[in-house]
């Protein structure tokens, strides 16, 4: 069983998604505000999913994606009022792992949580830790560190990090990394991949580590990992 926590301030809304999700095996934990849910959370709750309104009162989706990364590394789909770029690439920049745009079907729903759930789930293979130049990701823990001090990064900025480190010199380019990494193919996607890399750059940037001597971008291509 999947728990889904749904955080809409319109109990429309909840139960609308309830009412989508539960035949698919899936539990949900609905609250109609950002803060409830971050108790609910900071309690060591577990859940597989977040699906996260942006249009909220007093604490918004933001604010809430925000507190949510503080705490949590658990997959976070945003839903938005509207098909709007400028509202995608903040949430994709914030740490969120995707989007929906209202009014959604029940099919993309579907689609976008389980290939959320594929990325982000931790399966019985074996575990190992890379290491390049200080830099050490371990996959049993998915925690990435520099020189001893931890770095907090989302599932696919994890993702990205493991693929480049397993295939330094290897350009990747953008396409291929979003049907191996996402597994879902989008138009909207392919324009935003760049804020997930720059918010993996920003963040070893500010942990100290020498990011741009490392990760480079083949314009018009995508990227490669040089030693």
């Amino acid at each position: 069983m999947t728990r889904v926590l749904l955080i809409d301030d319109e109990k429309r809304m909840l139960d609308l998604l309830t009412l989508y999700l539960t035949p698919y095996q899936m539990e949900c934990i609905q609250f109609q505000s950002g803060r409830e849910a971050i108790t609910f959370l900071e309690k060591k709750e577990e859940v597989d999913i977040v699906l996260l309104d942006i249009m909220m009162p007093k604490i918004d989706g933001w604010e809430t994606l925000k507190e949510i990364r503080g705490i949590s590394n658990v997959p976070i789909i945003m839903l938005t009022a509207r098909n709007d770029k400028e509202d995608i690439v903040r949430g994709l920049k914030s740490g969120a792992d995707d989007y929906v745009s209202k009014p959604f079907n029940e099919e993309e729903l579907i689609a976008r949580i389980e290939a959320v759930m594929r990325r982000t789930k931790v399966v019985d293979t074996p575990t190992y830790s890379l290491r390049f130049k200080g830099l050490v990701l371990n996959t049993s823990s998915f925690q990435v560190e520099y020189n001893g001090e931890k770095i907090s990064v989302t599932p696919k900025e994890f993702a990205l990090l493991e693929a480049f480190l397993l295939n330094q010199d290897k350009v990747f380019s953008r396409e291929h990394l979003i049907m191996s990494l996402w597994e879902f193919d989008s138009e909207t996607e392919n324009r935003t991949i760049d804020s997930h890399i720059r918010n993996l750059r920003s963040k070893l940037r500010n942990a100290g580590f020498e990011v741009d001597k490392h990760l480079e971008t083949i314009w018009g291509v995508g990227y490669r990992w040089n030693d």
